[in-house]
């Protein structure tokens, strides 16, 4: 059966990539939660989705530019509702020590291939190596990410834009594959409302490689993708999804 993964924590119920969505994530019984990372003036890792803190805030710093202390003093909760007042960007260790045992967590890596040496002593430091795996857009980030951290699961997150097929050559379904291939990846991240087909799948997962889908949040579409074999599927709604699956 798919694993179910929890987009941002639960970030339909809670402000995403916060603690609270990530241990409501947990909560829902997703078997992952997948979060967002960047590095901050002073080398710290933190968890946020965007490369500024305006959406989530409502007011604008780089995070580039900004040390986790200038970081910190924003509220990442209020714009999600009263109650999650005065919530705070997490370190990626805070998200790390809020894993439970037996479950997993998925870290799409937004930072500068600079800073993955910052990002690899995060992960070693948390004792939980072993149940992390690496998500990237960025071919040559994940790439580079694999070749320095050979033994975490890695995965080239692609979404079929416009701009993606042009960034990266127009590739075909099979293309995709052996992109995965010559970097050593683990798989493929895809977005859930791309031209899977279960012969896709199984050619990918006869090359020994995992399949990932985002962001579903329709039972109907979750079902016609475990029907094709994925191995994971990522939601907003990890609670939801699951007791409409039956999980």
């Amino acid at each position: 059966m798919a694993e179910i993964v929890g987009h941002r924590g639960a970030s339909h119920d809670a402000p995403e990539n916060t603690l609270p969505s990530v241990r409501l994530g947990f909560e829902q019984g997703a078997d992952a939660v997948e979060v967002d990372v960047f590095a901050t003036k002073d080398g710290r890792i933190v968890v946020i989705h965007d490369p500024d803190t305006k959406r989530v805030a409502g007011v604008k710093l780089d995070v580039a530019k900004s040390t986790l202390a200038e970081l910190r003093e924003l509220d990442v909760g209020s714009w999600k509702g009263e109650c999650w007042a005065g919530t705070v960007i997490p370190t990626l260790e805070e998200v790390l020590e809020a894993v439970p045992e037996g479950r997993r967590l998925m870290i799409e890596v937004k930072c500068e291939k600079s800073a993955l040496a910052q990002l690899e002593q995060a992960i070693e430091g948390s004792g939980k190596r072993d149940r992390v795996a690496l998500i990237s857009f960025s071919y040559p980030l994940i790439a580079q990410a694999k070749r320095m951290m050979s033994d975490v699961p890695a995965y080239w997150v692609y979404g079929f834009s416009l701009s993606e097929r042009a960034r990266w050559g127009n590739p075909t379904m099979l293309g995709l594959i052996r992109k995965a291939e010559k970097a050593g990846l683990d798989g493929l991240d895809l977005d859930g409302r791309g031209p899977m087909t279960k012969a896709f799948v199984d050619k990918l997962r006869a090359k020994g490689m995992d399949l990932y889908v985002w962001t579903v949040n329709d039972p109907e579409r979750a079902r016609e993708l475990i029907a094709m074999g994925v191995t994971g599927i990522t939601t907003d709604r990890p609670g939801y999804l699951r007791q409409q699956l039956g999980l």
